[in-house]
């Protein structure tokens, strides 16, 4: 099976159009370093087992009816789009060496092989891939597992790296000590929202300490010149759950009664989560609502910074030989016979691991093999998202959607799948409405 792949990127890369394939990053010279015993898969080696893993995927890909006949995978997905595929992770892995000091080990390896096989929701899927990969444990650990563990190790090392996020910090701590009142936030660089909780079935038993009140009704609409304030109705145990978080924020910890806790016209510490700084004010308390306003400061995206930082991806990338062994695909006997059937009206948790942050007014789509999250927004009111990301239930892992040309920030928008593409279109963002939109291609990333 391996000589077959080799022959088939030979072959691809020499009856190309434009002749020889080679790597962007052929003429830098850069390659990763070369342990003794050392066994290695060409960058040709590579971008041929990404595409027989693209294929599988392709082939569990909707196409409706009314787009006719479904296209082969090479239509739809170039040689240069899997490459950079192969560029990414290599880029993504080397990067793990050189800012953190921790290059991917084969027993990090084999242990990440052994979580996709016993967490697959789709095990018939994953089967289809591990004989593409000609069911070598080596290749697949390079080639399906490298890729997933590199992005889930990367993002979670650089969300809270003060070495590329701490010059913000410092920028969002100065401007709260310049600007303390809730009234000066607005003349921060950061960015400022409005949005107002109400408690709206007052008849439940969690009350979060407020007394029973009447149902209340929105404030009416501002006249257009005015910027609206967005409004999100809780039940009693979203509720609870928010103003013990927002008490938090405040710095109040202790066990007691969280809505007492919390003052209004103070502005809170500053407060840190994956993607922003930020602080929040209550500007308005009532029995069953608060107001709420929030300053924000953006981290730089990590495929940003990635992109200035590990500008160049190795050519060839050492794979120690270890002897990784075939883990058994879970809900399989061996790898080709089902033990246990699928039970129906049951849940099995989705991986949160490198999951988008948490949000709300989101879209999400099937494509056949992937859900896309893309959108929405957050509680507290930090920001509006024009972020998302693609869960694969056959690996039970998430992967980022791109930011280069993503339609602006938004929620309440719609999205639908029309066999290749994701069309994003409207939408809000907490002061305008949209007529425009964006497609998102979840093989290109693009």
């Amino acid at each position: 099976m391996l000589s077959s792949f080799a022959v088939f990127a030979l072959s691809w890369t020499f009856n190309s159009p434009n002749g020889p394939a080679k790597s962007p990053f052929a003429a830098s010279g850069r390659t990763a370093k070369i342990t003794n015993h050392a066994k290695t898969l060409s960058f040709a080696d590579r971008v041929a087992y990404q595409r027989a893993i693209e294929e599988v995927y392709w082939q569990h890909r909707i196409w409706p009816t009314a787009n006719g006949t479904k296209p082969s995978l090479d239509e739809v997905m170039s040689r240069a789009q899997i490459e950079k595929k192969v560029e990414d992770y290599l880029r993504n892995s080397q990067a793990l060496e050189d800012y953190w000091q921790r290059p991917i080990t084969p027993d990090q390896l084999q242990a990440e092989m052994e979580r996709i096989a016993s967490h697959t929701k789709q095990p018939g899927v994953l089967r289809e891939i591990f004989a593409a990969l000609g069911n070598d444990p080596f290749v697949i650990a390079e080639c399906l597992a490298r890729p997933v563990l590199a992005e889930r190790l990367l993002t979670e090392l650089y969300a809270h790296d003060e070495r590329f996020h701490g010059e913000l910090k410092r920028r969002a701590e100065a401007e709260l000590r310049t600007h303390r009142s809730v009234r000066h936030i607005k003349q921060t660089s950061g960015m400022y929202t409005e949005m107002e909780w109400i408690k709206s079935d007052t008849g439940d038993a969690v009350e979060a300490g407020v007394p029973p009140a009447q149902p209340t009704r929105l404030p009416p609409q501002r006249p257009a010149n005015k910027k609206n304030v967005d409004a999100v109705k809780m039940n009693g145990g979203e509720w609870q759950e928010s103003v013990e978080k927002l008490a938090k924020d405040f710095g109040n910890t202790k066990e007691g009664d969280a809505w007492a806790q919390i003052k209004t016209g103070v502005l809170s510490p500053l407060q840190e989560d994956d993607g922003h700084y930020y602080a929040v004010a209550v500007m308005k308390k009532g029995r069953d609502r608060l107001k709420l306003a929030t300053i924000a400061w953006l981290k730089e995206p990590l495929r940003s910074w990635l992109a200035k930082a590990e500008a160049q991806a190795p050519v060839t990338m050492a794979a120690v030989s270890a002897n990784y062994t075939l883990p058994v695909i879970s809900g399989l006997s061996d790898n080709s016979s089902p033990s246990v059937g699928c039970t129906d009206d049951t849940w099995t948790p989705t991986s949160t691991t490198n999951a988008p942050t948490g949000r709300f007014r989101h879209t999400a789509i099937w494509t056949g093999s992937e859900m896309i999250v893309w959108g929405g927004d957050d509680n507290p009111p930090i920001s509006f998202f024009n972020t998302g990301g693609k869960y694969n239930p056959s690996t039970d892992s998430w992967t980022a959607t791109s930011l280069t040309n993503a339609p602006n920030v938004r929620r309440s928008h719609t999205a639908v799948w029309t066999g290749s593409e994701m069309i994003v279109w409207g939408g809000y963002d907490g002061s305008s409405f949209f007529n425009t939109g964006g497609r998102y291609n979840p093989g290109t990333d693009s």
